[in-house]
């Protein structure tokens, strides 16, 4: 796994009324600080990266559908740069995945339904000066191939 990237596996508590998933505590092994908490998504296909942070940490959990999270690591001082890991997140592998400044990260929706994602970054989201650095999923700068693979 890329250096500094973490994961933890989540908890359903089910019961007659519905279930209760635990997704980040204060008091978690991985929790950092809060930034704030979004919800994006992405309908079934649609690719969303790449991006990356100088400062933030981002934390995913897929809350709905299915999830292909891929990373890539741009770190020349990292022991695993140039990595790719692929992550396969939401309604049939609930995690939360944690992802360290300067690591490329994008997803494709995977399932035959939109797909939720909430992130809670440690940082707060500055409109005036973001911290994020994109670059096309089809750019070839990263070696990465976003179609489907069979077989």
């Amino acid at each position: 796994m890329i250096h500094q990237v973490r994961t933890k596996k989540l908890r359903l508590i089910p019961d007659e009324r519905g279930r209760l998933m635990e997704i980040l505590r204060c008091d978690d092994e991985i929790f950092m600080k809060f930034g704030q908490i979004y919800l994006t998504s992405a309908y079934p296909g649609v690719v969303k990266g790449w991006h990356y942070h100088k400062t933030q940490w981002d934390h995913f959990i897929v809350v709905h559908g299915m999830m292909k999270i891929v990373l890539y690591d741009a770190r020349k001082d990292s022991p695993t740069f140039g990595e790719i890991n692929e992550f396969f997140m939401g309604t049939h592998n609930q995690m939360v995945l944690q992802i360290p400044p300067y690591v490329y990260h994008g997803f494709k929706c995977i399932s035959e339904y939109e797909a939720l994602v909430i992130n809670v970054p440690t940082e707060l989201y500055k409109y005036s000066d973001p911290d994020e650095y994109r670059v096309s999923p089809d750019s070839g700068e990263i070696p990465y191939d976003w179609s489907r693979k069979d077989g």
